[in-house]
C-alpha cells in the first residue's frame, strides 16, 4: 500500500492534471457527482511515469505474485505499460499485455497483444464502475488458461452497489482474488479536509462530497469512520 505522503503526491498529481476535478458531473449511474475522477487526463510522459511508479510502490507491498501485468482496453493499457516499467526500474521484470475490443483476423491475428497470458496475470485499471472490461479480461484471461492473481485500480469511489456493498468488494468476493486501489474516497476527504485549511474556496466542495458519500456510501464504510 501506499504510505500517507505517496497518497498526497499522487493526489496532487491528480488535481494537477484534472483527472480529480470538482463540480456537477453526471455518472453513468444517473447519480449528481460533486467530483469526476477520468485517468485518461495524465496525457504526458513526465504525469505517466509518475502514475506508473505509484502503481509499482503500491505492487512493492502487496504480497501479489503474477508474470505479467494486464491492462483491459482502453484506459488499462496505458496503465500496465506505465507500471511494468516502473516495476522493471525497481529490479522486477514482467510481462505486458492487453486485449484487443475486435479480433484481428490478419497479420499475428488474435485477441491479445503482447506477452503470453497463460500464467499468473494482474489486472490493473482506472475506476470501477460496473466492472465491465474488467470482467471481460477475466473471462479471455481465463479462456486462455491464465489465472488472475489481482486487481489494482487507481480510485475506489466507495458507492454503495446493488448488494449495498462497494462495486469492489462485490468484484472481489466474485473473483476470489484481491481487489486493491491507490486511492479511495476517504483519501481524497482527508486530502481536502487538510487543503480547506489553506483554501477557504475547498470548503465548500468538501461539505459536497462529504454529503455525497454519507448518501451513496456504505454502511460499513461510514461506521469504519
Amino acid at each position: 500500500m501506499l504510505n500517507q505522503g505517496q497518497k498526497r503526491a499522487l493526489l496532487e498529481l491528480m488535481i494537477d492534471r484534472e483527472v480529480l476535478t470538482f463540480g456537477e458531473f453526471t455518472l453513468k449511474s444517473g447519480r449528481q457527482s460533486p467530483y469526476f475522477f477520468n485517468l485518461g487526463a495524465i496525457n504526458s510522459g513526465a504525469a505517466m511515469q509518475r502514475l506508473g511508479e505509484s502503481y509499482a510502490d503500491h505492487l512493492a507491498g502487496s504480497g501479489l505474485e503474477f508474470d505479467v501485468v494486464f491492462g483491459p482496453a482502453y484506459k488499462g493499457i496505458p496503465i500496465a505499460v506505465a507500471t511494468a516499467e516502473a516495476l522493471a526500474r525497481k529490479g522486477r521484470d514482467v510481462g505486458i499485455a492487453f486485449n484487443r475490443k475486435e479480433i484481428k483476423d490478419h497479420g499475428e491475428g488474435g485477441r491479445f497483444v503482447g506477452a503470453a497470458v497463460d500464467c499468473r496475470v494482474l489486472l490493473v485499471d482506472d475506476v470501477l464502475t460496473a466492472g465491465t472490461a474488467i470482467r471481460e479480461a477475466v473471462n479471455l484471461v481465463g479462456a486462455a488458461g491464465g489465472e488472475i492473481a489481482g486487481v489494482v485500480i487507481a480510485l475506489d469511489r466507495q458507492e454503495r452497489s446493488e448488494s449495498g456493498r462497494t462495486a469492489v468488494a462485490d468484484l472481489q468476493d466474485e473473483l476470489g482474488v484481491p481487489v486493491k486501489s491507490l486511492l479511495c474516497l476517504y483519501d481524497v476527504i482527508e486530502y481536502l479536509d487538510l487543503a480547506a485549511k489553506e483554501n477557504k474556496d475547498l470548503k465548500a466542495t468538501l461539505g459536497k462530497i462529504r454529503s455525497y458519500q454519507q448518501t451513496h456510501g456504505t454502511s460499513e464504510i461510514l461506521e469504519a469512520t
